[in-house]
């Protein structure tokens, strides 16, 4: 027999394993350990005394039959991999499979190949599957390479980040590979070749009534407003600092109960709460804000919550430059904390009465600022797997998760979700120079005399070219790329290590800009 040390062992439990020897022999000549018995009670006893794989039960055996066997043997180890072996093709044993109480069932008479493919399939789908996804990476890693030395348009970008990250969350299920290292290191090169195409593009963008792709302030009227009609209830959901991997890992759970539709847009820049978010909601680029609400951009004022006190009043206004009159009026809500989430949650069906309603979700955002000041947020959250890890296990018990269950049940409901800006995980610092007057942000800064490494980011020196606020004449902006985020010369190590290795945003990154909108439709 081939008893190596890293042979999976099989048992194998059946009243005629005489009758079996060609199937045998075929699993030992694949490498597989095979011990047998003939008898309920020898097989426990078995179970009890060595370690095995996987075990093959016959169901009908004389004594103590084949079910009995299974539920002592899933007392000493539950986890075991059981395939039960029956001349029946009962109802009872599918559901059985089903619900976890034996792994898989095969209908006698069963040839070598059916028992091969069986174990194949049970010991050895997590090495063959790494071995494709190996495979098929280092033909993806060597496209992307190429992609990056010919010039890319905007949806040329998209598709490459969405790649990315469907790669990202790919190899989170085979971390034995030893792939992530390199994925991220392919990710940086590509940001910064983004980052050299936004610096090209931005202007002409936030020019163009026609824009390639859109941007923050049209994500209601492209998205939210085409959906409103008599027979509808429409909810808009904005999940603060939201990726497109957390994203993914949410939208596993979503699938069962509805259709799924997902767009991309750009977030503008700064990749920021007050300028981002108060653009989806208002329509208006944050010069235009500037003018119409100059209470927004106090001077001198860097609080983002205060600057995002305003959005249902600039949602409202939306509409009425639209034309768009609801009845009953619009709502909107702020989910801060989960005792209010849940309260929202409860009450979910009352607000589908509405034409309207625009939830704005924190817990993400909470979370990216929570892991940068808790080690043991940091620790429980240490990378990006771990990260969209949390995302996922936060969204299963969340209020959000309930109320889109809940609402899933509601045919007339149309929702659509996005966010107003991601957040990459800051690895280099870099310094800036500015007065006492200059903004705290880690990713982006105005203020005045401003002064910053060219290739590591963004100086404006005329806001209005980015349709940002000018606040005094002298104020200018630096937006950081790539991973870098902001230090100040004085205690310059000692913030250096602080925030090294911290979810951060306001920059310029595919993280950061490019953005889901997702469109669900109840199944």
């Amino acid at each position: 027999m081939n008893n190596t040390v890293n042979t999976k062992k099989i048992l194998w439990v059946d009243d005629e394993i005489d009758l079996l020897k060609a199937h045998l022999k075929l699993l030992e000549q694949k490498g597989y350990f095979v011990e047998t018995a003939t008898n309920g009670e020898d097989a426990i006893d078995l179970v009890k005394e060595k370690s095995y794989d996987l075990v093959f039960l016959d169901e009908m055996m004389p004594g103590k039959g084949g079910l009995e066997t299974l539920a002592e043997i899933k007392d000493i180890v539950p986890a075991l991999p059981v395939v039960m072996v029956t001349k029946s093709e009962a109802e009872s044993l599918m559901e059985d499979a089903i619900g976890g109480k034996i792994t898989d069932y095969l209908v006698k008479p069963v040839n070598p190949s059916q028992i091969l493919l069986a174990c194949k399939k049970i010991l050895d789908a997590k090495k063959i599957a790494g071995e494709y996804v190996s495979r098929d990476y280092a033909v993806e890693f060597q496209k992307i390479t190429l992609s990056l030395m010919n010039p890319m348009a905007e949806q040329g970008w998209i598709d490459l980040y969405v790649k990315l990250t469907n790669w990202d969350v790919e190899l989170d299920e085979h971390p034995g590979l030893g792939l992530h290292q390199t994925l991220i290191d392919q990710k940086r090169e590509c940001n910064v070749e983004f980052g050299k195409f936004v610096d090209r593009n931005y202007r002409n963008w936030i020019e163009r009534p026609d824009r390639p792709v859109p941007l923050s302030p049209d994500v209601m009227e492209r998205f939210v407003l085409p959906q409103l009609n008599e027979k509808s209830s429409v909810f808009f959901f904005v999940i603060d600092c939201l990726r497109l991997d957390q994203w993914l890992t949410m939208e596993q759970m979503l699938g069962d109960y509805f259709t799924i539709e997902k767009d991309y847009y750009f977030s503008i820049l700064p990749t920021a709460t007050p300028y981002s978010r108060n653009a989806i909601f208002s329509g208006l680029f944050p010069l235009d804000l500037e003018k119409r609400f100059p209470e927004i951009w106090q001077a001198g004022d860097d609080d983002e919550s205060s600057r995002n006190r305003h959005e249902h009043q600039l949602m409202e206004k939306l509409l009425e430059r639209k034309n768009i009159q609801l009845k009953p009026e619009p709502k909107y809500v702020k989910i801060l904390d989960a005792e209010f989430g849940r309260q929202v949650e409860n009450n979910i069906l009352s607000y589908a009465q509405g034409r309207l309603t625009a939830i704005v979700v924190n817990f993400i955002d909470m979370l990216a600022h929570g892991r940068s000041d808790s080690p043991l947020l940091k620790e429980i959250a240490p990378d990006e797997p771990a990260y969209r890890s949390l995302t996922q296990s936060w969204f299963q018990h969340s209020s959000l998760f309930s109320m889109l269950k809940t609402l899933s049940r509601q045919k007339q409901v149309k929702i659509v979700i996005t966010t107003d800006h991601g957040s990459v995980r800051c690895l280099r610092g870099t310094k800036v120079i500015g007065d006492r007057e200059a903004s705290t942000n880690l990713r982006y800064k105005f203020g005045r005399n401003l002064k910053v490494e060219d290739k590591e980011a963004v100086f404006v020196k005329n806001p209005t070219d980015f349709k940002l606020p000018r606040g005094s004449v002298t104020t200018n902006y630096v937006i950081a790329k790539e991973d870098y985020y902001f230090v100040y010369p004085t205690d310059y190590h000692r913030y250096l290590n602080q925030y090294r290795d911290s979810f951060q945003h306001g920059g310029i990154s595919m993280e950061e800009m490019i953005l889901p909108v997702v469109t669900l439709r109840p199944r």
